[in-house]
């Protein structure tokens, strides 16, 4: 069973209508190679993709030649003060024409995708552009999305650097204090060392007195002692008599 005629309609797709052209512009240069290879043909083959971008394909040795002779053919015999150079200036303003009339076509459906100059279209072009529509707000969401998803994710990283940071700080704080407590204790042990070592030692509970080192008792020291003996009397000043 074959199948079914398939209706001829512009792709709104853009991804889908760039996969088309890619595989009918292959087979296109492909048959008309095979054209001029298998019946001897001159084949020429011009075809401007919707960027502009050229693609060419000539069975002889030169395009210009192929040229020439399709506006011989085409528009009758040149007379003979029109030269080359001026058939392909007017090759050149065709396909002008042409390039102006796609650079209208596509200015015509940017209006119609911000909603202007949308009269003059029919039910089934209205339906194509609304789902056209449809599909670029749905990617647009989707971007959007994702931009929101990464900047969220961003933030979470930072987040966590800044914790991280934040508890490192904390025990640098901790330790720092700890360590300034053990510097405190340690001054305030050597200063009670210094002043343990500075006080005089006494003998038990017992500490010394202020006294003068001499015993002196039953006398005063300014009173002479007079001893009276069977010789000379002598007088001896202060002391202690056995």
């Amino acid at each position: 069973m074959g199948r079914g005629r398939v209706e001829l309609k512009r792709i709104e797709n853009k991804i889908n209508r760039q996969v088309t052209f890619a595989k009918r512009r292959n087979g296109l240069l492909k048959k008309a190679y095979e054209l001029s290879v298998l019946c001897d043909a001159e084949v020429a083959l011009i075809i401007f993709s919707n960027r502009g971008k050229l693609y060419e394909f000539c069975s002889s040795s030169s395009m210009l030649k192929t040229l020439e002779r399709y506006q011989k053919c085409n528009y009758g015999a040149p007379e003979t003060n029109v030269s080359t150079r001026e058939a392909l200036e007017l090759s050149s303003q065709q396909e002008y024409l042409k390039l102006k009339a796609r650079y209208d076509a596509l200015q015509r459906n940017q209006r119609n995708l911000l909603g202007e100059d949308l009269g003059p279209l029919s039910s089934k072009e209205l339906e194509s552009l609304e789902r056209q529509l449809d599909m670029s707000l749905k990617q647009i969401r989707s971007t959007r999305t994702q931009c929101m998803l990464d900047q969220l994710t961003d933030l979470q990283q930072k987040e966590h650097l800044l914790n991280e940071a934040n508890r490192t700080l904390k025990q640098r704080l901790f330790d720092g204090y700890n360590h300034q407590l053990q510097l405190n204790a340690n001054a305030e042990e050597v200063a009670y060392g210094r002043q343990q070592a500075h006080q005089p030692q006494g003998d038990g509970f017992f500490q010394a007195l202020e006294c003068e080192p001499t015993l002196q008792i039953g006398y005063h020291q300014n009173d002479p002692i007079q001893v009276v003996t069977a010789g000379p009397s002598v007088n001896y000043m202060g002391g202690w008599l056995p």
